[in-house]
């Protein structure tokens, strides 16, 4: 379609310019979409100065307002799904994705509240507001929590010495981690077995070489094995023990 300014001995009159409807619906921009005064302003501007020898037919025209009723629908319910999406990532536990100079950092937290500025919403996390659109992952809590004592565990082990090193020495703090392993919940266990495999299996080497070095102390079922309650006495009263008193009582 052709465009006329007006012009009056060869110059636009009234210091027109033909991009200046252009620049002010791009100041009417919202989240990089097109507004709607912006693009009436376009539209009127393309009906003001259009070549009355060719004109714009009114089927293009409806055409283009169509168009731009069906984005403006497809825009309006985005944002209503944005805003019910934002509103249920409330109380739970994201990770945002943020770029800054071409890296991107990523910030984890629990979603405190959400704003919503013109086409744009925003979660507050920690205190600090982000864009809905730098939203990386969501967070099952059990899952999080779960990462965090892999952490831990992982942490502990690299405490230990390697299997070829471990000492008795070792078994009180070995003991500790295996304790506070068995007392983790299933979900938590299968998630060091899955994610932390080194360290998980340095912590099953590790045990089993502490049970080689070191078994388990067990009470024998009739208390016999008490030092307290050994033969010893039996030896040192016997008149005529030839020392197999004490071997005895040691063994019984």
């Amino acid at each position: 379609m052709a465009v006329t300014v007006p012009v009056k001995n060869g110059e636009i009159v009234n210091g027109y310019d033909p991009t200046k409807e252009a620049e002010e619906a791009k100041k009417e921009r919202s989240g990089g979409s097109l507004g709607k005064e912006a693009f009436l302003q376009l539209l009127v501007a393309q009906m003001k100065y259009q070549d009355p020898l060719e004109p714009t037919s009114n089927t293009e025209y409806i055409s283009q307002l169509a168009t731009f009723s069906s984005l403006e629908e497809m825009q309006n319910m985005r944002a209503s799904l944005e805003a019910s999406q934002a509103t249920g990532l409330v109380g739970k536990t994201v990770i945002m994705g943020v770029e800054t100079s071409g890296v991107t950092n990523y910030i984890s937290g629990r979603v405190e509240q959400v704003r919503r500025e013109g086409s744009k919403t925003y979660l507050s996390i920690d205190g600090s507001w982000y864009n809905l659109d730098d939203l990386d992952t969501v967070v099952d809590d059990e899952y999080m929590e779960a990462t965090l004592i892999g952490e831990d565990f992982e942490k502990a082990l690299a405490t230990m010495p390697d299997v070829s090193k471990l000492s008795v020495a070792d078994k009180e703090k070995l003991a500790a981690i295996t304790a506070a392993y068995n007392s983790l919940t299933a979900y938590q266990q299968n998630y060091i077995e899955k994610y932390c495999k080194d360290a998980y299996n340095k912590f099953k080497a590790l045990v089993a070489k502490m049970n080689e070095i070191s078994p388990p102390e067990t009470d024998k079922p009739d208390g016999s094995g008490d030092k307290d309650d050994s033969g010893s006495t039996e030896g040192t009263e016997g008149t005529e023990g030839t020392g197999s008193t004490e071997g005895t009582g040691t063994t019984s």
